[in-house]
């Protein structure tokens, strides 16, 4: 009887399993991670449009955009192209509601967690989602 050395071939397909399985669930996690990293760019593109809207208030006395206001604020795409950025204000421009919006296409879609964000003139941060304790 011959003493051979190495693996046979059910140790090395049970390895490759293993490392298969280990691999799907590093790849899930990985994806989830980067989506909530993501929104960080959202939420941070909403407080940068607040703070452009507290400028033209306290500059302007309203949230007034466009017209005979001086207010430089736009809805805008987030630098990424994950979130469009939106604002609605009431009907006299003294309160505003700032909407993160994921973009069509974008892996944003895919956050089930934090669909979108939203930010108003008081500070009040909101979201939809199935988990929005997590959003902000």
């Amino acid at each position: 009887m011959r003493n051979s050395e190495g693996f046979t071939l059910v140790e090395l397909l049970v390895v490759i399993a293993i490392a298969a399985i280990l691999t799907a669930v590093a790849v899930g996690f990985y994806g989830e991670n980067v989506i909530a990293a993501n929104r960080t760019e959202g939420r941070s593109a909403l407080q940068s449009a607040a703070g452009t809207l507290e400028k033209c208030k306290s500059l302007y006395g309203s949230y007034a955009i466009g017209g005979a206001s001086n207010c430089s604020y736009v809805d805008f795409q987030t630098g990424s192209g994950y979130y469009d950025i939106t604002a609605v204000m009431n009907g006299t421009d003294t309160t505003f509601v700032l909407t993160a919006t994921p973009v069509a296409g974008a892996s944003q879609v895919r956050d089930g967690d934090c669909l979108t964000l939203t930010l108003t003139n008081t500070g009040i941060q909101g979201a939809t989602g199935a988990d929005i304790t997590e959003c902000w």
